[in-house]
Protein backbone atom coordinates (compact mmCIF):
# COMPACT_ATOMS: atom_id res chain seq x y z
CA UNK A 1 0.00 0.00 0.00
CA UNK A 2 1.60 3.28 -0.89
CA UNK A 3 1.89 5.98 1.80
CA UNK A 4 -0.43 8.26 -0.16
CA UNK A 5 -3.63 5.51 0.41
CA UNK A 6 -2.09 5.24 3.72
CA UNK A 7 -2.92 8.32 4.48
CA UNK A 8 -6.29 8.70 3.56
CA UNK A 9 -7.03 5.32 5.45
CA UNK A 10 -6.51 7.26 8.41
CA UNK A 11 -8.26 10.03 8.05
CA UNK A 12 -10.48 11.14 10.83
CA UNK A 13 -14.09 10.92 9.16
CA UNK A 14 -16.41 13.80 8.66
CA UNK A 15 -19.11 14.21 10.57
CA UNK A 16 -22.64 14.73 8.87
CA UNK A 17 -25.88 16.72 9.98
CA UNK A 18 -28.88 14.94 9.71
CA UNK A 19 -29.72 16.64 6.59
CA UNK A 20 -26.68 15.18 4.98
CA UNK A 21 -23.48 17.22 4.02
CA UNK A 22 -20.94 18.70 6.15
CA UNK A 23 -21.98 20.34 9.18
CA UNK A 24 -21.31 24.34 9.84
CA UNK A 25 -20.33 25.99 12.49
CA UNK A 26 -22.14 28.15 14.51
CA UNK A 27 -22.74 31.51 16.35
CA UNK A 28 -23.67 30.57 19.66
CA UNK A 29 -26.41 32.99 21.24
CA UNK A 30 -25.48 32.15 24.52
CA UNK A 31 -28.97 33.07 25.15
CA UNK A 32 -31.45 30.68 27.62
CA UNK A 33 -33.20 28.19 24.93
CA UNK A 34 -32.35 29.94 21.66
CA UNK A 35 -29.57 27.83 20.68
CA UNK A 36 -31.03 24.93 21.37
CA UNK A 37 -34.03 25.70 19.09
CA UNK A 38 -31.17 26.43 16.60
CA UNK A 39 -29.40 23.52 17.09
CA UNK A 40 -26.83 25.14 18.39
CA UNK A 41 -26.58 28.95 17.15
CA UNK A 42 -27.00 30.60 14.10
CA UNK A 43 -24.54 29.59 11.44
CA UNK A 44 -21.67 31.85 10.77
CA UNK A 45 -22.18 34.33 8.27
CA UNK A 46 -25.80 33.91 7.99
CA UNK A 47 -28.05 37.07 7.60
CA UNK A 48 -31.37 36.96 9.92
CA UNK A 49 -34.33 38.75 10.06
CA UNK A 50 -35.43 39.37 13.33
CA UNK A 51 -39.13 40.28 12.66
CA UNK A 52 -41.64 41.80 15.27
CA UNK A 53 -44.53 43.99 16.27
CA UNK A 54 -43.97 47.02 18.44
CA UNK A 55 -42.84 45.41 22.23
CA UNK A 56 -41.99 42.14 21.32
CA UNK A 57 -38.76 42.23 22.74
CA UNK A 58 -36.47 42.62 18.93
CA UNK A 59 -33.82 45.26 20.38
CA UNK A 60 -33.51 43.58 23.83
CA UNK A 61 -32.82 39.97 22.19
CA UNK A 62 -30.59 41.47 19.88
CA UNK A 63 -28.29 43.56 22.28
CA UNK A 64 -27.97 41.07 24.43
CA UNK A 65 -27.02 38.66 21.47
CA UNK A 66 -24.19 40.73 20.46
CA UNK A 67 -23.05 41.61 24.46
CA UNK A 68 -22.47 37.93 24.73
CA UNK A 69 -20.59 37.98 22.12
CA UNK A 70 -18.12 40.77 23.12
CA UNK A 71 -17.98 39.03 26.45
CA UNK A 72 -17.00 35.95 24.49
CA UNK A 73 -13.98 38.08 23.15
CA UNK A 74 -15.31 39.11 19.77
CA UNK A 75 -15.76 42.76 18.09
CA UNK A 76 -19.36 43.69 18.17
CA UNK A 77 -21.68 46.19 16.45
CA UNK A 78 -24.78 48.16 16.74
CA UNK A 79 -25.92 50.31 13.97
CA UNK A 80 -29.08 52.83 15.60
CA UNK A 81 -31.32 54.17 12.35
CA UNK A 82 -34.12 55.80 14.32
CA UNK A 83 -32.80 56.22 17.81
CA UNK A 84 -29.77 57.89 19.16
CA UNK A 85 -27.26 56.16 20.89
CA UNK A 86 -27.03 57.65 23.79
CA UNK A 87 -30.28 56.50 24.71
CA UNK A 88 -29.69 53.45 23.57
CA UNK A 89 -26.46 53.10 26.63
CA UNK A 90 -28.74 54.44 28.93
CA UNK A 91 -31.40 52.31 27.66
CA UNK A 92 -28.66 48.87 28.42
CA UNK A 93 -27.95 50.43 32.12
CA UNK A 94 -31.38 48.42 33.07
CA UNK A 95 -30.06 44.98 32.14
CA UNK A 96 -27.81 43.13 34.30
CA UNK A 97 -26.37 41.26 31.16
CA UNK A 98 -24.96 44.72 30.06
CA UNK A 99 -21.11 46.03 31.00
CA UNK A 100 -20.36 48.85 29.76
CA UNK A 101 -16.48 48.07 30.06
CA UNK A 102 -17.16 45.90 26.55
CA UNK A 103 -17.88 49.54 24.69
CA UNK A 104 -14.81 51.19 26.57
CA UNK A 105 -12.67 47.97 25.03
CA UNK A 106 -13.81 48.55 21.04
CA UNK A 107 -16.14 45.18 21.88
CA UNK A 108 -19.18 46.51 21.63
CA UNK A 109 -19.08 49.66 18.86
CA UNK A 110 -22.50 51.63 18.62
CA UNK A 111 -22.87 54.18 15.50
CA UNK A 112 -25.94 56.27 14.69
CA UNK A 113 -26.74 55.75 10.96
CA UNK A 114 -27.26 59.63 10.57
CA UNK A 115 -24.04 60.42 11.63
CA UNK A 116 -22.83 57.69 9.41
CA UNK A 117 -25.24 59.81 6.67
CA UNK A 118 -23.53 63.16 7.99
CA UNK A 119 -20.07 61.79 7.25
CA UNK A 120 -20.73 60.79 3.46
CA UNK A 121 -22.04 64.24 2.61
CA UNK A 122 -25.79 62.15 2.11
CA UNK A 123 -28.16 64.71 2.39
CA UNK A 124 -31.53 62.23 1.40
CA UNK A 125 -33.53 66.21 0.49
CA UNK A 126 -36.52 64.19 -0.56
CA UNK A 127 -36.27 61.67 2.04
CA UNK A 128 -34.80 58.79 -0.11
CA UNK A 129 -31.48 57.29 -1.02
CA UNK A 130 -30.05 57.77 -4.70
CA UNK A 131 -28.13 55.00 -6.59
CA UNK A 132 -24.87 56.57 -5.20
CA UNK A 133 -26.23 57.21 -1.60
CA UNK A 134 -26.68 53.12 -1.45
CA UNK A 135 -23.02 53.06 -3.06
CA UNK A 136 -21.76 54.95 -0.39
CA UNK A 137 -23.97 53.26 2.73
CA UNK A 138 -23.03 49.78 1.67
CA UNK A 139 -18.84 50.74 1.28
CA UNK A 140 -19.44 52.51 5.07
CA UNK A 141 -21.10 49.18 6.35
CA UNK A 142 -18.17 47.13 4.73
CA UNK A 143 -15.13 49.40 5.95
CA UNK A 144 -16.79 49.48 9.57
CA UNK A 145 -17.15 45.50 9.72
CA UNK A 146 -13.66 45.31 7.69
CA UNK A 147 -11.28 47.63 9.53
CA UNK A 148 -12.82 46.82 12.97
CA UNK A 149 -13.24 43.10 12.27
CA UNK A 150 -17.00 42.60 13.22
CA UNK A 151 -17.97 39.68 13.73
CA UNK A 152 -21.66 40.27 14.83
CA UNK A 153 -23.68 42.82 13.59
CA UNK A 154 -27.08 44.38 14.73
CA UNK A 155 -28.88 46.89 12.16
CA UNK A 156 -31.96 48.44 14.11
CA UNK A 157 -33.74 48.64 11.91
CA UNK A 158 -33.21 47.48 8.34
CA UNK A 159 -37.42 48.89 8.05
CA UNK A 160 -36.27 52.65 8.40
CA UNK A 161 -33.31 51.95 5.86
CA UNK A 162 -35.95 50.56 3.53
CA UNK A 163 -38.52 53.66 3.55
CA UNK A 164 -35.77 55.71 2.09
CA UNK A 165 -35.07 53.44 -0.70
CA UNK A 166 -36.91 53.89 -3.93
CA UNK A 167 -38.42 50.71 -4.94
CA UNK A 168 -38.33 46.81 -3.78
CA UNK A 169 -36.06 46.15 -6.70
CA UNK A 170 -33.64 48.67 -4.79
CA UNK A 171 -34.56 46.96 -1.68
CA UNK A 172 -33.65 43.59 -2.52
CA UNK A 173 -30.38 44.42 -4.16
CA UNK A 174 -29.45 46.35 -1.30
CA UNK A 175 -30.29 43.55 1.61
CA UNK A 176 -28.47 41.27 -1.09
CA UNK A 177 -25.50 43.36 -1.51
CA UNK A 178 -24.67 43.50 2.35
CA UNK A 179 -25.51 39.96 2.78
CA UNK A 180 -22.41 39.06 0.34
CA UNK A 181 -19.76 40.95 2.30
CA UNK A 182 -21.09 39.93 5.08
CA UNK A 183 -21.06 36.64 4.72
CA UNK A 184 -17.46 36.62 2.89
CA UNK A 185 -16.32 38.43 6.38
CA UNK A 186 -17.95 35.77 8.91
CA UNK A 187 -20.28 38.23 10.41
CA UNK A 188 -23.52 36.93 11.67
CA UNK A 189 -25.75 39.76 11.63
CA UNK A 190 -29.33 40.35 12.66
CA UNK A 191 -31.58 43.05 10.99
CA UNK A 192 -34.47 44.33 12.96
CA UNK A 193 -37.73 44.31 10.98
CA UNK A 194 -40.49 46.03 12.30
CA UNK A 195 -43.80 44.52 11.21
CA UNK A 196 -47.62 45.02 11.41
CA UNK A 197 -50.58 43.22 12.87
CA UNK A 198 -52.95 41.77 10.17
CA UNK A 199 -55.00 39.20 11.33
CA UNK A 200 -55.34 37.77 7.71
CA UNK A 201 -52.11 37.51 6.42
CA UNK A 202 -48.45 36.76 8.81
CA UNK A 203 -45.79 39.38 6.97
CA UNK A 204 -41.97 39.25 8.12
CA UNK A 205 -41.77 42.98 6.78
CA UNK A 206 -42.96 45.94 5.73
CA UNK A 207 -42.54 45.16 2.12
CA UNK A 208 -42.20 41.47 1.55
CA UNK A 209 -38.70 41.65 0.60
CA UNK A 210 -36.61 41.29 3.06
CA UNK A 211 -37.48 37.56 4.23
CA UNK A 212 -36.97 36.01 0.64
CA UNK A 213 -33.49 37.66 0.76
CA UNK A 214 -31.87 36.95 4.21
CA UNK A 215 -30.68 33.60 5.30
CA UNK A 216 -33.22 33.00 8.44
CA UNK A 217 -35.63 34.29 9.48
CA UNK A 218 -37.35 34.55 13.92
CA UNK A 219 -40.56 35.85 14.43
CA UNK A 220 -40.99 37.73 17.66
CA UNK A 221 -44.63 38.93 18.78
CA UNK A 222 -47.26 38.68 21.16
CA UNK A 223 -49.93 36.55 22.60
CA UNK A 224 -53.18 37.13 24.54
CA UNK A 225 -53.80 34.59 27.08
CA UNK A 226 -55.99 34.95 29.87
CA UNK A 227 -56.05 39.08 29.61
CA UNK A 228 -51.98 38.92 29.97
CA UNK A 229 -49.93 40.03 27.05
CA UNK A 230 -47.32 37.70 26.63
CA UNK A 231 -43.82 37.58 24.36
CA UNK A 232 -43.38 34.69 21.80
CA UNK A 233 -40.54 33.70 19.31
CA UNK A 234 -40.54 31.23 16.64
CA UNK A 235 -37.90 30.44 14.23
CA UNK A 236 -39.57 30.47 10.41
CA UNK A 237 -36.31 29.47 8.87
CA UNK A 238 -32.35 29.24 8.99
CA UNK A 239 -30.75 28.49 6.43
CA UNK A 240 -27.68 25.54 7.16
CA UNK A 241 -28.80 24.20 10.18
CA UNK A 242 -32.40 22.03 11.42
CA UNK A 243 -34.19 23.60 13.87
CA UNK A 244 -37.22 23.52 15.65
CA UNK A 245 -40.18 25.22 14.43
CA UNK A 246 -42.12 26.03 17.21
CA UNK A 247 -43.56 28.75 19.24
CA UNK A 248 -41.90 29.35 22.19
CA UNK A 249 -42.67 32.15 25.09
CA UNK A 250 -40.07 34.24 26.03
CA UNK A 251 -39.26 36.51 29.17
CA UNK A 252 -37.42 39.35 29.66
CA UNK A 253 -35.37 39.38 32.89
CA UNK A 254 -33.33 41.59 34.42
CA UNK A 255 -30.03 39.56 33.85
CA UNK A 256 -31.90 38.93 29.74
CA UNK A 257 -34.09 36.75 27.71
CA UNK A 258 -35.43 33.58 28.90
CA UNK A 259 -37.08 31.26 26.59
CA UNK A 260 -39.74 28.83 27.80
CA UNK A 261 -42.17 26.31 26.51
CA UNK A 262 -45.49 26.95 25.27
CA UNK A 263 -46.99 24.25 27.63
CA UNK A 264 -45.86 25.75 30.28
CA UNK A 265 -48.57 28.14 29.84
CA UNK A 266 -51.20 26.09 28.98
CA UNK A 267 -52.66 24.99 25.43
CA UNK A 268 -51.88 27.11 23.00
CA UNK A 269 -55.38 28.56 22.77
CA UNK A 270 -54.57 32.14 22.98
CA UNK A 271 -54.90 35.39 20.28
CA UNK A 272 -51.62 35.40 18.44
CA UNK A 273 -50.44 39.09 17.21
CA UNK A 274 -47.12 39.01 15.24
Amino acid sequence: MSDKMAKKDVTKPISLDPRGGRPRDKCETHIEGIDRILNGGVPIGNIVLLAGTVGSGKTTLAMEFLINGAKAGETCCYISVTEPSSKMLSNLQTYGFFDESLVKEGKLNIFDLTVINDRLGVERLDGTYTSKDMEALLGAFEDIVDELGITRLVIDSITAVCYQLPDRGSIRNFIFRLSQFLSTFGCTTLLISETVVDSNTQTYSIFGVEEAVADGVVLMGNIIRQGDLLRSLQVVKMRGTKHSRARHLIELTPVGLAVVPLLKWGQDGGQAFT
